[in-house]
């Protein structure tokens, strides 16, 4: 471990243990037995999990880690063939970002590999989800079709590869080389075939890549015939020229070694590669057309980019119109075009440095269930909604996925802290279809439905509906209850959230995406993308708006919790006395420890009751309202997403009012009023909404009204915007 590096907590050196078991048992069913039980998706979120901790705490990397294998074992039904070439898998990419990461790293081992200004270019390729096959060729004709299996030794399943029409038996010209491709089944294969086991009552298959890794292994060849599978070819392994120099591709380095059968009585022929052509190809898209012009089908959608830039343009262009191909590809392979930068590059124990995965947008990942908290909908039916880490799905980054109600929580049996598994289907919220239970560790805590849900409002009561899986709130206008208090907190009153107003609480509500104000700032932008209407640059402007309110006063944050009987004024003589006694005990004690927030937390209601403009009943719900668990943790939550800054009004301005009582009605010339009422609260002055007997003054503007004439009435002092600024001045 490097000097200083932080040491991995417990729960870290935990979740990847987990992670590798888990990532083996399903690489297990999935590349040799054929069988899924989680998504191919799935898996390798896990694994980009499992890479990204080895990373961070390079010193847990194992020999036995599932990041530097590259596939799983031979199927004991085969001949086994030892690759003249050792077979290796590529690293993912899952986002722009990572890719000029990749971009930046290719540049920068070049650099040390003796290249003072490198450009690398790169080649674009789709990554077909099917079988990978190595072939070799002598003087022209195929004697040798093998799987990648463990990356040295493979299964020889020559003669099912025979039957795939557009392999070539016979190259077009007699040369003798060893290349890598793809076996697929095309869509509307898959849909034929199933189509015949539906009329035979058999059970369907499930996806290509497992039908044709299955068909492939099939000890009767006609079966295979009977598939109808294609294939593409996209890499040289190896190949000699005219002059006797011998090429292995993979590697870039001279490779005399010979294929051979293990537990096989017939030995390899050892004949002389050679090949008619003058040359080595000398980039990858010379090799892609070399291919071609051999006879080998070649996918025709590859592209050759200038930088990393127009590599992620064409990953972008072919996320929409991938959907149009008859075959299911999952990325696109990205490779350094210059073989002569490929040698320069090399090899990691397991994937080449030259090239790379870059996955599209994935519409089912893993990542962790941090809570479980309650949407109250228009009706007011109580829905379960997942607060998630937060993981990117279908190219947006998400926290929320809905769990519909009480039977699919215990359905799924899931917990807090599972490890789950999100399917996205469309701008819709995801949702848990799985938990992966291999990833439990003994920690997680099973979840049990409550009786009372605090968003119903009142005593928060809730029931469940006869003849339903569905629990109601018992308060009939819980739900606008719930809206208007939303609407509130983020209002220029108290938070202030330009952008963010009722019409954007409305759909947040109804996509279930908050329950708690402490939601708001947990929202992604993806979250935001689910909802109707809404576009990219709409989302943004939500989430950029919630994070400019992340700093709010002391009052506007007391007030924003719209606590029975206090509004803003209470919150500014809320404020004001905590803020002093506050400063008073840290210049006694000369700490810190205790914020205002901490002392009104705490106060007794007799403390409440003491302050002036609060009296009684406003004391006792104060301390009621404080007096909640559920409360206390909103509270506790939000100071976890929001900071407290200075007010003026509150604390250090100016003692000019202190003692005056001043209430604002009509249209003031140039002052809106919340300007004027600060300009009250920051020279110590108080505002009222209503006009009594201790107003010290009304400052009239136009249309005043009803305010106006009762100050008449009770002989109050009326001046106006121009006496007021001189008073402030």
């Amino acid at each position: 471990m490097k000097s200083g590096a932080q040491k991995p907590s417990s729960d870290v050196i935990l979740r990847l243990a987990k992670l590798k078991e888990t990532i083996e048992l399903h690489r297990y069913n999935y590349h040799v037995l054929d069988k899924a039980e989680i998504s191919e998706e799935a898996l390798d979120s896990l694994k980009h999990e499992l890479v990204q901790i080895e990373t961070q705490y390079p010193e847990l990397i194992t020999s036995d880690s599932p990041s530097q294998r590259v596939a799983g074992k031979p199927l004991p039904e085969f001949k086994k063939v030892r690759h003249t070439v050792p077979q290796w898998s590529f690293n993912d990419a899952f986002s722009p970002e990572e890719m000029q990461e990749f971009d930046a790293r290719v540049k920068r081992f070049l650099i040390q590999g003796g290249i003072k200004d490198p450009k690398p270019t790169y080649v674009n390729e789709h990554k077909i989800d099917g079988l990978k096959v190595v072939m070799e060729y002598e003087e022209g004709r195929l004697i040798r079709a093998a799987t990648r299996g463990d990356g040295t030794v493979g299964e020889d399943v020559t003669e099912n590869v025979r039957t795939i029409q557009s392999v070539p038996i016979v190259l077009r010209r007699p040369v003798s080389i060893i290349v890598e491709g793809e076996i697929w089944m095309a869509k509307s294969t898959l849909e034929r075939l199933n189509k015949e086991r539906a009329a035979k009552g058999l059970p369907l298959f499930a996806n290509p890549r497992n039908l044709a890794a299955g068909s492939i292994r099939q000890l009767d060849a006609k079966i295979a015939a009977e598939r109808q599978l294609d294939s593409y070819v996209y890499d040289i392994a190896k190949y000699e020229e005219e002059s006797g120099r011998s090429f292995s591709f993979e590697n870039r380095q001279v490779n005399p070694a010979k294929t051979t059968l293990i537990n096989s009585s017939l030995p390899h022929p050892e004949k002389k590669i050679s090949s008619a052509f003058p040359s080595t190809p000398q980039t990858q898209h010379d090799e892609l057309e070399f291919l071609r012009e051999l006879g080998f089908k070649v996918n025709k959608h590859f592209r050759h980019s200038k930088n990393i830039e127009e590599v992620i343009e064409y990953w972008k262009e072919w996320q929409t119109k991938m959907s149009k191909q008859d075959y299911w590809a999952d990325g696109v392979v990205v490779k350094v075009d210059e073989n002569e930068y490929q040698k320069l590059l090399g090899y990691t124990g397991k994937a080449p440095r030259w090239g790379i995965a870059f996955k599209f947008p994935s519409e089912e990942v893993t990542t962790i269930l941090e809570d479980i908290t309650f949407q109250v909908g228009r009706t007011g039916v109580v829905t379960p909604v997942a607060n998630l880490k937060p993981v990117s799905i279908g190219g947006s980054t998400v926290s929320r996925a809905t769990l519909h109600n009480e039977d699919e929580i215990r359905r799924l049996d899931v917990r807090i802290s599972d490890t789950v598994i999100l399917k996205k289907a469309g701008d819709v919220i995801p949702d848990i279809i799985k938990v992966v239970m291999e990833m439990r560790t003994g920690k997680e805590k099973p979840f049990r439905w409550p009786t009372h849900v605090a968003a119903c409002g009142g005593d928060g009561k809730i029931v469940r509906v006869p003849g339903e899986a569905a629990w109601k709130c018992a308060s009939a206008d819980s739900f606008e209850q719930q809206k208007r208090k939303f609407y509130y907190f983020v209002s220029k009153h108290c938070f202030d959230m330009d952008g963010v107003g009722p019409k954007v609480i409305d759909a947040l509500l109804e996509a279930q995406l908050i329950s708690t104000y402490t939601d708001i700032f947990t929202l992604e932008k993806g979250d935001v993308l689910s909802l109707p209407r809404f576009a990219e640059k709409s989302a943004e402007n939500v989430i950029e708006s919630i994070e400019k309110a992340r700093n709010v006063t002391l009052p506007r944050f007391l007030a924003s919790l719209s606590i029975p009987q206090v509004g803003e004024e209470t919150a500014y003589d809320l404020a004001r006395h905590f803020t002093g006694k506050q400063e008073a005990i840290s210049k006694k004690q000369k700490s810190d420890n205790e914020t205002p927030i901490d002392l009104i937390m705490n106060a007794t209601k007799e403390e409440f009751e003491s302050i002036y403009g609060v009296g009684p009943k406003v004391a006792e719900s104060l301390y009621t309202w404080f007096g909640e668990p559920d409360n206390r943790k909103l509270v506790n939550s939000l100071l976890k997403q929001v900071k407290i800054i200075k007010d003026e009004a509150v604390s250090g301005g100016s003692k000019k009012l202190e003692g005056k009582s001043f209430v604002f009605t009509g249209t003031l010339p140039t002052l809106a009023r919340e300007d004027g009422q600060r300009m009250v609260r920051e020279n110590g002055g108080d505002v009222s909404s209503s006009v009594s007997k201790n107003t010290s003054y009304v400052v009239a503007g136009e249309e005043a009204g009803s305010k106006l004439d009762k100050a008449r009435d009770l002989g109050v002092e009326i001046i106006s915007e121009g006496e007021f600024l001189k008073m402030v001045g």
